[in-house]
C-alpha cells in the first residue's frame, strides 16, 4: 500500500486538475491574473493556520535558500495557471490541452539533460504513446478546430506555461525537501500573491473580486482550495518518490478525466475514438512507470 500511495495521490491530482479545467472554463469571463490572484489569496487563508508556526521556525532556512524558494513560488504557484488562463483568451481549449500534454515529454528531456537520468527505451516509448493517446482524446472529431489558424499568441503563451511547469518539477525534485511542507507552501503563497497583485490590479481586480457572487464565488473557492493547496501538496509528495518524469506522465491522463467529467456534468457525448485514445494513454503511462526487471 505504501508503494501505491504516490500513484493514488497522482490520480487524485489529475481528478482535481480536471475539475480545475471544468470550473475554470466557467470563469473565463474574468481576467486571467484576477482569477489567479483570487485563487492564491484563498489558498493563503487556508494554509495560514496550518503553516504559520512551521514558517516562523524555518525562517533561517528560507533566507539561506531564498533563490529556489522564489523559483518554486513564481513557477508552480503563481504563473503556471495564470498563463493557462491568459492563453485561453487567444486560443482554443483544445490547443491548450494538446500543448499541456507535452509536459511529460519535456520533463523527460530536461531530467536527462539536467539530472543526467538515464531512461530505458520502454519509458521513452511509454511517454510517446501516452502523448499520442492524449492527442487522440482531445482531437477526436475536432481536428479542424484544433488546427484552424495555426500558431497564435495563445499557443506561444501555453508553450511558455509548459516550460514553467517543467522548471517547477525540476526545482521540486532538488529543493522541496529543504522546506517544511505547510510552512514552505505558506511562504510560496505569500510570494505568489505579491507577484500576481500588480498585474491583477491593472486588470481591475479591486473592482471584479468584491462583486463575485453565486457560482463564480463557489468556483473561485474550489480553485483556491483544491488545485492550489490539496493537489499541489499531493503532487509534491508523489514527485519526491517517483521523480519528475514519473509524476509528470500522469498529466497525460488529464484529457481522459476531463472527457469523462464533461460527460458526467455537461452531458457531452464520448466518441469511440476518444475511448481508444483513453486506452492508449493508460497503456503509455503503464509502460513509462513499469519497473525494470531485476538483474540475474
Amino acid at each position: 500500500m505504501h508503494a501505491l500511495r504516490p500513484h493514488l495521490f497522482l490520480l487524485l491530482v489529475v481528478a482535481i486538475f480536471s475539475g480545475n479545467i471544468l470550473v475554470g472554463k466557467a470563469l473565463t469571463e474574468l481576467p486571467p491574473f484576477t482569477i489567479s490572484l483570487g485563487r492564491v489569496f484563498i489558498a493563503l487563508l487556508v494554509v495560514l493556520p496550518l503553516g504559520f508556526h512551521q514558517a516562523r521556525r524555518a525562517m533561517p532556512v528560507f533566507r539561506r535558500h531564498w533563490r529556489p524558494l522564489l523559483g518554486l513560488a513564481l513557477t508552480g504557484v503563481a504563473f503556471f495557471n495564470a498563463l493557462i488562463y491568459a492563453s485561453l483568451k487567444f486560443t482554443s481549449p483544445t490547443n491548450v490541452a494538446i500543448l499541456e500534454s507535452l509536459i511529460p515529454v519535456a520533463t523527460l528531456l530536461f531530467s536527462a539533460i539536467v539530472f543526467g537520468e538515464r531512461f530505458r527505451w520502454l519509458q521513452w516509448g511509454g511517454v510517446g504513446l501516452s502523448f499520442v493517446g492524449a492527442v487522440l482524446v482531445i482531437m477526436s472529431g475536432k481536428a479542424s478546430v484544433a488546427m484552424a489558424g495555426g500558431l497564435n499568441p495563445g499557443d506561444l503563451i501555453m508553450l511558455l506555461s509548459v516550460m514553467i511547469w517543467v522548471g517547477y518539477s525540476m526545482l521540486v525534485k532538488r529543493y522541496m525537501a529543504l522546506f517544511p511542507r505547510y510552512g514552505g507552501l505558506l511562504v510560496m503563497l505569500v510570494i505568489a500573491n505579491l507577484a500576481l497583485a500588480p498585474v491583477a490590479l491593472l486588470e481591475g481586480a479591486w473592482q471584479v473580486l468584491p462583486q463575485l457572487a453565486g457560482d463564480q464565488a463557489l468556483g473561485l473557492l474550489y480553485l483556491g482550495i483544491f488545485p492550489s493547496v490539496v493537489a499541489l501538496l499531493l503532487y509534491n509528495h508523489a514527485l519526491a518518490t517517483l521523480g519528475p518524469t514519473g509524476a509528470a506522465v500522469y498529466l497525460n491522463l488529464l484529457p481522459v478525466f476531463t472527457m469523462f467529467g464533461a460527460f458526467w456534468w455537461l452531458g457531452d457525448p464520448i466518441l469511440a475514438t476518444e475511448l481508444l485514445g483513453a486506452v492508449v494513454v493508460v497503456v503509455g503511462v503503464w509502460f513509462t512507470l513499469v519497473p525494470p526487471r531485476p538483474a540475474r
